[in-house]
C-alpha cells in the first residue's frame, strides 16, 4: 500500500473545517468517500472539498473492499455504532471523541481492532498541536527532570451565552442529576495530554461539578430550557510516580477558543503550552529552569508542523493535518503504534468516568475503577 484511501463519515461542521482539510494536506492519503444522512451539508461538503462519491448510508463504504479507512466525524450517538462495524469490516478507524461513554466498551473495540491487525485512531486534536509535539520530546530528552505537578486546563466561552444552541445534549434528561457534559467533550483533550506528560500511572481522582447556566436553548428542538450539566468542572488526580495533576475544564469561561493550556513543573524545568487563537496565533510554548526560572518563549522547530504548517493559521486544520498524517504514517507501516488509539480513549474515558463516581459520591475514587479489566 502506497496510498491510503478514506471514507469519511459525517460532513458537518467539524468534518469541514478539521477532518476533510487534514486529510486533503497529505498526499499519501485520499478521501474517495463521503457519507452524511442530510443531502444538502453532503452535497455541500462534497462539492467543496472535491470528493466525488457522496452516499447517506455508511453501510455503503463498508462493502468497498478499495476503502482503508472510516473515519467517523458523526455525533457522538453514532460514533459506537459506526466504529464497530467499521472494525467488524476490516477497516481502519479514526472516531471523534468519545467513542463510548463507557470506557469498557471503548477497549473492546481496541481489543477487537488488535485482534484483526487493525489501527485505530481518536480525535485528540491537540495531542498532535505542533507545540504539544515539541513539549513531549522536551520531556522525553530530560528537559523538565522528575515531573512534580500537572495542571490542564480546557476553558472558552463557546456556550458563556444562554441563546446559542447547545448541542450533543439529551433535551429529556433528568433535571435532577446533573450530567457530564464539558468534563467529556471538552475536558477529554486534556486528560489525555496529562496521562501522556505525566509518566506513571494513575491512581485516585477527586473532584467536582457545576452547572452555572442553567437554561439554555438547545439546538435539536429551538427550544429554550432547563438544562442540569456541567458547563464548569476541577479536579484533582494523584499517579504512582508521585505526580500530582488538576484538571480544570469549562465552556463558560471568557477566552478565545481552543482555550487549552498544559503545564508541567519538575525538578529540572518547566514548560507551559498555550493552544489559544491570541495576537495572531494559535499556540506558543514557554520554558523555565530551576536556574533561570523566568519563563521564555520558545520558537517551535519545522520539524513538528505538517509541510507548509505555521502557528499563525488556524488551529483546527493545523493540528488535525498532524492527526491525519500519523494515522497515515501508522497505517503504511511506520511511526509510533497506539498514537492516541482508541487503547488511550478508554483510559481517557474511564478517568472520566472516576471523575463523575467521585462526583456522585463526594469522595476520592480510586484507579483503575472497580472490576476493570
Amino acid at each position: 500500500m502506497d496510498k491510503v484511501r478514506v471514507a469519511v463519515v459525517g460532513a458537518g461542521r467539524w468534518a469541514q473545517r478539521a477532518h476533510l482539510p487534514g486529510w486533503s494536506r497529505d498526499p499519501r492519503a485520499e478521501v474517495v468517500a463521503l457519507v452524511d444522512t442530510d443531502p444538502g451539508v453532503l452535497g455541500e461538503a462534497a462539492a467543496r472539498f472535491g470528493v466525488r462519491r457522496a452516499v447517506r448510508d455508511y453501510r455503503e463504504v463498508l462493502d468497498d473492499p478499495t476503502i482503508d479507512v472510516v473515519d467517523v466525524a458523526t455525533a457522538n450517538t453514532a460514533h459506537f455504532e459506526v466504529s464497530a462495524a467499521a472494525i467488524e469490516a476490516g477497516k481502519h478507524v479514526l472516531c471523534e471523541k468519545p467513542v463510548h461513554r463507557d470506557y469498557r466498551q471503548t477497549r473492546a473495540l481496541a481489543e477487537a481492532a488488535g485482534s484483526k491487525g487493525l489501527r485505530t485512531k481518536l480525535g485528540f486534536t491537540f495531542r498532535y498541536a505542533p507545540a504539544v509535539l515539541y513539549a513531549k520530546s522536551l520531556i522525553d530528552a530530560g528537559f523538565i527532570g522528575t515531573p512534580y505537578v500537572f495542571n490542564g486546563f480546557e476553558q472558552n466561552s463557546q456556550w458563556i451565552d444562554p441563546a446559542t444552541p447547545m448541542r450533543q445534549v439529551d433535551p429529556d434528561a433528568d433535571p435532577a442529576v446533573i450530567a457530564t457534559s464539558s468534563i467529556e467533550g471538552y475536558g477529554a483533550p486534556i486528560i489525555d495530554i496529562m496521562h501522556w506528560w505525566a509518566g506513571g500511572r494513575l491512581t485516585s481522582v477527586v473532584g467536582t461539578m457545576r452547572n452555572f447556566v442553567p437554561e439554555r436553548v438547545v439546538r435539536a428542538t429551538g427550544r429554550r430550557q432547563r438544562l442540569n450539566i456541567d458547563d464548569g468542572d476541577m479536579w484533582i488526580c494523584e499517579f504512582d510516580n508521585d505526580v500530582l495533576a488538576s484538571i480544570q475544564s469549562s465552556y463558560v469561561t471568557v477566552g478565545n477558543l481552543p482555550g487549552v493550556e498544559a503545564r508541567l513543573y519538575g525538578s529540572e524545568g518547566a514548560l507551559v503550552v498555550r493552544l489559544v487563537a491570541e495576537s495572531g496565533r494559535c499556540q506558543t510554548i514557554r520554558t523555565a529552569t530551576k536556574d533561570e526560572a523566568e519563563f521564555v518563549e520558545r520558537d517551535i522547530p519545522a520539524e513538528f508542523f505538517p509541510p507548509g504548517g505555521s502557528s499563525t493559521e488556524d488551529w483546527d486544520s493545523l493540528f488535525y493535518a498532524n492527526l491525519c498524517a500519523d494515522f497515515t504514517t501508522e497505517i503504511l507501516g511506520g511511526g509510533e503504534a497506539g498514537h492516541g488509539d482508541f487503547a488511550q480513549g478508554a483510559l481517557v474515558q474511564e478517568t472520566i468516568n472516576a471523575f463523575e463516581e467521585s462526583f456522585r459520591r463526594r469522595a476520592w475514587v480510586d484507579f483503575p475503577l472497580a472490576g476493570a479489566a
